[in-house]
């Protein structure tokens, strides 16, 4: 494929207001490109804080990053994806710094260049519409639109028979839970975990446990209708802290405490209770975004007699190419049913999906094309 093309996107011009879907021009695939006709996306709480102006990146922008859909081209370097295959489209690594080679991908000494600079690596634009050039490439795809540009590291080849419109959470936000409870915390069989906030991330994270046959799991979680159905996918008991004064004394009565614990709420309160909730030898995994002047309220001495740790995770601790087919795997044999996490807008209805999501009525809006 020799020119561009032209596409619908969702394109954020100003921080706070709400996208607006315009036609764009799309480049070529490079060389090492893939060109993807999208079947569905996700929309993750970095989108909206992106748009919110809560995590800082350039405008305007196209953003999007839990893309699945169909190849229409590839570059004369790509060797493991062919015109036609399903794909899902996750974050972008180098693919050779240390932690590339070691396979943690998602601490790619290059991470945030290729994720979220808005561009290439050598600064070109992948889009461009009314008024120049758009600032995209967000995650190596910016899946907002109709066509999107990724790379092979970040391309993922699933099985046809897959249901491919709700697969692209996989590629962030399912991925970031279970892998963190999995990859990250290397939860076994019998290990017990609290989960802070019910949220797509916190339910993954569930799911994750329970296709490892963790023991006891506990869901720390506000919203009524999430404690429920963290209950049907298999939670062992949850908390609605707004009913309890006393989170730590619920969960040490209920089990004594817990192996390991995640936080997905960013709050530094919720972490001090995750920390202390920590059997000897535990470890505390954050995956919540803070406020940007937050530090860890862990008490340091109560950390030392305990022997306990706390570790920021990044995209689950996983390499794409294997995990998510390691889940779509879990998901056909029915270990897995994330697809009760999503309902699915169509792309039209993007800020409406936002805002349910936002509002908490939906756990996982996936946007169809």
């Amino acid at each position: 494929m020799s020119s561009s093309q032209t596409a619908q996107a969702a394109v954020v011009r100003e921080i706070g207001k709400p996208w607006v879907i315009e036609e764009v021009e799309i480049a070529a695939p490079r060389a090492d490109e893939i060109l993807v006709r999208m079947a569905g996306t996700g929309i993750c709480h970095t989108d909206t804080s992106c748009k919110d102006g809560h995590f800082p990146v350039a405008l305007p922008i196209v953003l999007g990053h839990e893309g699945a859909g169909v190849v229409e081209a590839v570059g004369s370097e790509v060797s493991r994806v062919r015109v036609g295959d399903h794909v899902v489209l996750s974050f972008d690594s180098c693919g050779h710094c240390r932690n590339c080679k070691a396979h943690h991908p998602s601490y790619c000494f290059d991470f945030y260049p290729r994720n979220v600079s808005g561009t290439r690596l050598d600064g070109s634009h992948t889009l461009s519409g009314a008024g120049g050039e758009l600032k995209a490439a967000f995650f190596s795809q910016s899946s907002f639109a109709t066509l999107a540009l990724a790379r092979e590291a970040n391309t993922v080849v699933i099985d046809k028979d897959l249901p491919l419109e709700i697969m692209g959470p996989l590629g962030c936000g399912i991925q970031t839970g279970a892998g963190a409870a999995i990859n990250a915390l290397r939860l076994k069989q019998g290990d017990s975990l609290a989960v802070f906030g019910g949220g797509a991330v916190g339910l993954s994270a569930l799911l994750g446990a329970r296709a490892v046959d963790a023991g006891t799991v506990i869901v720390v979680e506000p919203n009524a209708g999430r404690r429920a159905l963290a209950l049907e996918l298999g939670a062992s008991h949850v908390i609605d802290p707004k009913a309890s004064e006393d989170v730590l004394g619920q969960i040490r009565a209920l089990c004594g405490g817990v192996n390991y614990a995640l936080d997905t709420t960013g709050i530094p309160g919720v972490i001090a209770v995750a920390v202390e909730a920590l059997l000897p030898d535990g470890m505390c995994g954050l995956l919540g975004v803070p406020p940007p002047e937050a530090t860890v309220p862990a008490n340091m001495m109560s950390m030392l007699v305990r022997g306990v740790g706390v570790k920021y995770i990044v995209e689950g601790d996983a390499d794409p190419q294997e995990f998510i087919p390691r889940m779509a795997a879990w998901y056909r044999a029915g270990k897995f049913p994330f697809d009760r996490l999503i309902r699915k807008f169509p792309f039209a209805q993007i800020n409406e999906a936002a805002q349910a999501s936002l509002r908490g009525e939906v756990v996982k809006p996936v946007l169809v094309f």
